[in-house]
């Protein structure tokens, strides 16, 4: 939806989550061009002295030059205990659980739609923006949560796992218009960050090396790396460190008699320690065409649940055609049309009914495909 469909009239106080990116700043300009009266709060979600890594000063000043070029308020909340407390000890507890957890998923829901959210709300706004690819519907019933205009840059994925009241009250500026168009009102603003490249991975982590960082956090547990037929192909530092359908960092040497080809982790097997691998990049033990999720979480529940719907196991995959096929204590078995290729428990499965986001839930199980 577009600013001018919701239901907030200009001059609302609206607060926006200003992160420094083109994306909020193009957020907070559109509202303020609109007529709103527009805040800026700057969320600081780990502690930067731990490690001196994370760049949230750099992206501060970031902020707080297009506050000023808007001429907006800007204030810097500090949100890490949130996070360490509802986001990263998840996160922790998963890796040695063997899974592959989101916590980018978490971290909107337990972060930017609850304290950040009630933050706002007690400095006295009338609503609240963030600069997702997402589009709301508001109705008499609620709101709904929709995919962006464009899919490849759609983060309803990121989303689907907030309350149908967390998004009350809530506008994303930017989710009917493309990410050239938002850089192109960036420029044309005369808004600093126009250039500034996409953050990518997780604030804690970023672009430093992954291995490097759990390292800080998790004891490795080495163990073996077999192939599909249990013979011993290498060696690897702990299971938290792969995921499903992995294919980099696997330091498998060349074994007489296989292949010049790539490995790939196809399973673990947390009781023996032992990573397995196949050559094989569609090998059927990471091939699922049913999957069975915890608990579903659901934004809005259709009163009967259409025979077809659409679903990802991943940000940025092509809507997948599937059906709910059955339903136990809430959580849900869910079939899809084509084979899904590395669906890890941890991740997240997405529902959609057309261009609605329904709900998601975390993968608990996938059915190997049976060949």
């Amino acid at each position: 939806m577009d600013i001018n469909d919701h239901p907030l009239p200009p001059g609302s106080h609206v607060v926006v989550g200003l992160s420094g990116g083109v994306d909020s700043s193009v957020s907070a300009w559109l509202l303020k061009e609109r007529g709103y009266r527009v805040s800026g709060l700057f969320m600081v979600n780990w502690e930067e002295d731990e490690d001196g890594y994370c760049r949230a000063a750099e992206d501060f000043q970031d902020a707080r030059a297009v506050a000023e070029e808007i001429g907006i308020p800007l204030q810097r909340v500090d949100f890490s205990a949130d996070y360490k407390d509802r986001v990263f000890a998840h996160f922790l507890a998963d890796l040695a659980a063997g899974k592959t957890p989101n916590p980018d998923v978490l971290c909107n829901r337990e972060v930017k739609f609850q304290p950040f959210r009630e933050y706002a709300f007690r400095l006295g706004a009338d609503g609240i923006a963030t600069g997702h690819y997402a589009r709301i519907d508001h109705r008499p019933d609620g709101p709904r949560l929709l995919r962006s205009v464009t899919e490849d840059k759609d983060q309803t994925y990121f989303l689907a796992a907030v309350t149908q009241a967390q998004l009350d009250r809530v506008m994303f500026p930017i989710g009917h218009l493309t990410k050239p168009e938002v850089r192109q009102i960036a420029l044309a603003a005369g808004l600093p960050v126009h250039k500034k490249k996409d953050s990518t991975g997780i604030c804690f982590i970023g672009e430093r090396r992954f291995r490097d960082f759990l390292a800080q956090h998790l004891k490795d547990a080495p163990g073996a790396i077999v192939d599909t037929t249990g013979a011993r192909v290498g060696e690897h530092p702990g299971l938290h460190h792969f995921t499903l359908g992995q294919r980099k960092g696997l330091h498998i040497g060349g074994r007489r008699g296989a292949e010049e080809a790539p490995w790939y982790v196809v399973a673990k097997r947390l009781p023996q320690r032992e990573l397995v691998v196949s050559q094989d990049p569609a090998d059927p033990q990471m091939m699922s065409t049913r999957i069975d999720t915890d608990r579903f979480h659901w934004i809005r529940r259709p009163q009967t649940l259409p025979g077809r719907l659409q679903g990802r196991i991943r940000h940025r995959q092509a809507l997948q055609a599937c059906a709910v096929v059955a339903e136990t204590d809430g959580a849900l078995s869910v079939r899809f049309e084509a084979p899904q290729r590395a669906a890890a428990p941890g991740q997240y499965l997405v529902l959609y009914d057309g261009p609605e986001c329904l709900g998601s839930a975390e993968i608990a199980l996938a059915h190997p495909e049976d060949r």
